[in-house]
């Protein structure tokens, strides 16, 4: 009985691998699909983009990202960024940990909020802080009266950016914490562990992976966002314009040269965030192999048709 089992599993495994590796013609098409869609979609573009970028040569490069103009749009891209990646890893850790670890009422109405710029236009974001904070908007009397602006300015840009990027941070991390469970936490809370006690030791080096993945993700696309900050900008040459908007000014006034250089650069910033995320990847793949390799191996038993032979 053992043989004939034995045998029927045998047969199986080797179908299934002659299923999966029987048709190299089919791998081989579908390899092919996917490389020819990488290179058209990103190799050419990233190629053109460089290549535009020193058509004329290396000086008017240096010259064009020097630019008084050039300059003041990466300090604020840098600005935006360094302010609403923060803010949105402070939301992501409160709103993940407050839905993944307790039952209210509307808890599925937050995690559906969460969601919300991802199916609203950035262009909408863009005239919905317009329509309440700008000189007609709900909130121009009270900014009036304190004397602060904060659509076609600064201000405006970081609400902006931050809005649209903020379920990116909460999205990865509440993830992570559903996976693990709350075993860990629930024993620690027996044992009196106060609850900074816990986030610190216990829930953080968890989701740590899941928070570095998070914040490299809301980062590339604070940098790269467009639409709605172009809506709040106003286009001020030199005060309000992020390096997206820089790009799209010197295009238009047909820079072509100066438009790709810093395009380049947005490029090489996405690549090098490309690059990040794949360690932040592996390491985080490294990590969680760490204890199945360290796990001592038993040695499988023989299979039943072996033991048969033996015994005849």
């Amino acid at each position: 009985m053992s043989v004939t089992r034995s045998l029927a599993g045998q047969r199986k495994y080797h179908s299934s691998r002659a299923a999966t590796e029987g048709a190299p013609v089919g791998r081989h098409i579908l390899t092919g699909v996917a490389i020819a869609f990488l290179f058209l979609c990103l190799i050419v573009p990233l190629g053109v983009v460089f290549i535009s970028a020193f058509a004329n040569g290396v000086q008017a490069y240096l010259a064009a990202l020097a630019d008084p103009e050039t300059l003041s749009s990466i300090r604020l891209t840098l600005l935006a960024a360094g302010i609403a990646v923060p803010l949105n890893l402070v939301f992501g850790l409160a709103a993940a940990w407050l839905i993944s670890k307790y039952e209210f009422p509307g808890k599925s109405w937050l995690t559906t909020l969460i969601d919300l710029p991802f199916s609203v236009s950035p262009v909408i974001a863009g005239l919905i802080f317009v329509l309440l904070f700008g000189a007609r908007g709900w909130f121009a009397p009270w900014l009036e009266a304190i004397d602060m602006k904060i659509i076609f300015a600064v201000p405006g840009i970081v609400i902006a950016t931050t809005f649209i990027t903020f379920p990116l941070i909460a999205r990865e991390v509440l993830a992570v914490m559903q996976a693990q469970g709350n075993d860990e936490e629930e024993a620690a809370l027996t044992l009196g562990a106060t609850g900074w006690q816990i986030f610190r030791r216990i829930t953080l080096p968890k989701i740590k992976w899941g928070i570095i993945y998070g914040v490299i993700l809301c980062n590339a696309r604070a940098m790269g966002e467009f639409g709605a900050v172009s809506v709040v900008s106003g286009h001020i040459r030199g005060e309000t314009n992020t390096m997206p908007l820089h790009v799209e000014i010197l295009y238009g006034e047909y820079q072509f040269a100066a438009a790709f250089a810093v395009a380049s650069l947005l490029a090489v910033l996405a690549l090098f965030t490309l690059v990040i995320k794949h360690w932040v990847e592996w390491q985080a793949h490294r990590q969680l192999s760490a204890p199945q390799r360290a796990a001592p191996v038993s040695q499988p038993p023989l299979p039943a048709v072996q033991h048969q032979g033996a015994s005849t």
